[in-house]
């Protein structure tokens, strides 16, 4: 996978607004499937041609949040201590970390949370619980383990970090390079879980 250029074409969708229009939904992710196959943002703008707005901005969204989960998992398992998913198609797990399953989300700094980011980095495990509680209830909802990249920009904009990928690859790496298992947060809703956060703040 060649970083540099999904870099490149994810910083293409920033001057866009970001607005989805609508609460995703099973129905239209299959309507706008096609961004999984669709690398180039150009490529596709001309298969977006004479959809509605809506759907328009709710296929940039996707392909925006899918390519840049693509890159951040990539980054993740060609560290040394994580190993891929022996599924790929596995919605529970992404990748190992020392043996540990692990799903990954990369989430934009929630604003209904209420609490500031000062708050939330000395309580983590309150904004984990927060995460889990309020996730998408589409298709990749799950209450097992999780790592989540929580993005926080001092300007508002959280969402255009996704497009940071060799900032983000800096940030990953720093956190394998240190990662203890006694660090990782235990939680319980129906059963036990291991989360934790990997903050990506930019002043």
């Amino acid at each position: 996978m060649d970083l540099k250029m999904i870099e490149n074409e994810l910083k293409k969708r920033l001057k866009y607004e970001y607005r989805w229009g609508r609460v995703q939904s099973d129905e239209w992710d299959r309507k706008t499937a096609f961004i999984y196959n669709t690398f180039n943002f150009d490529d596709l703008l001309k298969k977006l041609d004479g959809f509605q707005k809506d759907i328009k901005g709710y296929a940039m969204n996707r392909w925006f949040n899918f390519w840049s989960a693509k890159a951040v998992e990539y980054i993740f398992v060609n560290h040394s201590i994580v190993t891929p998913a022996a599924n790929e198609r596995d919605r529970y797990v992404d990748f190992k970390i020392d043996d540990i399953p692990f799903d990954h989300k990369t989430s934009v700094y929630p604003k209904n949370f209420q609490k500031n980011i000062e708050y939330a980095k000395k309580n983590k495990k309150e904004l984990i619980e927060w995460l889990y509680k309020n996730q998408s209830q589409e298709g990749r909802k799950h209450l097992k383990n999780r790592i989540f990249i929580v993005l926080y920009s001092f300007n508002g904009e959280h969402w255009k970090l996704k497009a940071k990928i060799f900032w983000l690859k800096k940030l990953i790496e720093k956190y394998l390079d240190n990662f203890q298992k006694e660090n990782l947060v235990e939680i319980s809703f129906k059963e036990p879980a291991l989360s934790d956060i990997i903050w990506a703040i930019e002043e």
